[in-house]
């Protein structure tokens, strides 16, 4: 059965990626340095475009499952608030603890936060499963069976997205709570496993697609895709090995898409009508970079074996915040979008940090 809950929501920012290595270190954070891990197989490029909001709470808008988006910031991945100084601040300076939230799931994946009324929704892949948790600790499930999704993400109208290993598809939660699909298949073949998703305030959806859940490869690739607002599914890349997790800078104008066995991150150039183009390797990163989150100011925070490692804009490290698990995902939530909530195998964590997330 499917049992989807209408509940009155807003921005968040989604992460999703891949189900792959294990281990992980204790709480707290490492100073910055160099990266490590594998090359990959795009020549190195430049960063991508940093916001312009250093603090503030994303703005209003959507439900998971029906209700058009509020006033004040987009329900996805957009430009920056307006809140606080455009100066640069170190997103990790003064964190907090890493806290443990709720255990005892199988593989925890895919995190997106609704800023009404406060909800976290994250899945859990093997159990096909999506969890809704309200803050600080109550977790229930939201629906079941989920299609095994992994990556979760808000569209343009503030509907809840889904990337399902089990379904082959990418889905859509509509008012009232029936799930369609966005899409299933390219050029007459069935997608591999959809794995995380990101869409832009003006309906572009973005989502990757390795073999993870272990279906036929019909395709013959890993592909990067894109939805048009009118609903065409185009070819991004076939060219990754394992593309896994992806995420937007503030401004819209760059796609971080994630390669989790060649430890690389790779740009993309969005053009004004959401077209990505000019593939480059942006950085290097510890084993197994997995999904994603980008704060207000640019900084993004990826998932990898040794933590989530943070990263300026322009690419230079700045550290690593430790949990006991390894993490697959992570996305910014609560009241003023400074706490980043991390999917890391059979638990959920959070920790509080110095500047805003993205919705």
């Amino acid at each position: 059965m499917v049992r989807a809950v209408v509940v009155v929501v807003a921005l968040g920012l989604a992460g999703c990626s891949g189900d792959d290595d294990a281990g992980g270190g204790s709480g707290g954070t490492s100073s910055g340095g160099a990266t490590s891990g594998g090359g990959g197989t795009a020549s190195g490029g430049t960063a991508g475009s940093g916001g312009t909001a250093s603090g503030g709470a994303a703005g209003n808008g959507g439900t998971p499952t029906g209700g058009a988006a509020g006033a004040g910031g987009a329900p996805t991945g957009g430009a920056g608030g307006s809140g606080g100084s455009s100066a640069w601040v170190d997103p990790l300076a003064g964190i907090g603890a890493v806290e443990k939230v709720a255990g005892g799931f199988t593989f925890t994946e895919g995190p997106v936060w609704f800023a009404k009324p406060g909800k976290l929704y994250f899945s859990d892949i093997p159990t096909s499963r999506i969890h809704e948790l309200t803050p600080p600790a109550a977790v229930s499930v939201f629906r079941e069976p989920s299609g095994q999704s992994n990556g979760l993400g808000i569209d343009q109208n503030g509907l809840l997205v889904a990337c399902e290993h089990q379904g082959r598809r990418v889905s859509r939660t509509q008012a009232g709570g029936a799930v369609v699909a966005v899409a299933s298949s390219y050029q007459g073949k069935k997608l591999n496993s959809p794995n995380d998703v990101i869409v832009k305030k003006d309906g572009n959806l973005y989502f990757t697609d390795p073999p993870y859940g272990g279906n036929p490869n019909e395709l013959g690739y890993q592909g990067v895709f894109r939805v048009d607002p009118g609903g065409t599914l185009s070819l991004v890349s076939s060219d990754m090995f394992r593309p896994n997790g992806i995420a937007l800078s503030p401004d819209e104008k760059t796609l971080y898409v994630t390669d989790s066995e060649q430890n690389f991150i790779r740009t993309y150039v969005v053009a004004g009508d959401g077209t990505p183009s000019g593939p480059k390797k942006f950085l290097d990163t510890s084993p197994a970079p997995d999904g994603m989150a980008v704060n207000l100011q640019g900084d993004l925070f990826i998932s990898t074996q040794a933590g989530v490692e943070v990263f300026k804009a322009d690419g230079s490290k700045l550290g690593t915040i430790k949990v006991a698990e390894q993490p697959a995902n992570c996305t910014f939530g609560g009241s003023d979008a400074k706490t980043l909530y991390i999917t890391a195998r059979k638990s959920l964590y959070r920790v509080s940090l110095a500047v805003a997330g993205l919705p």
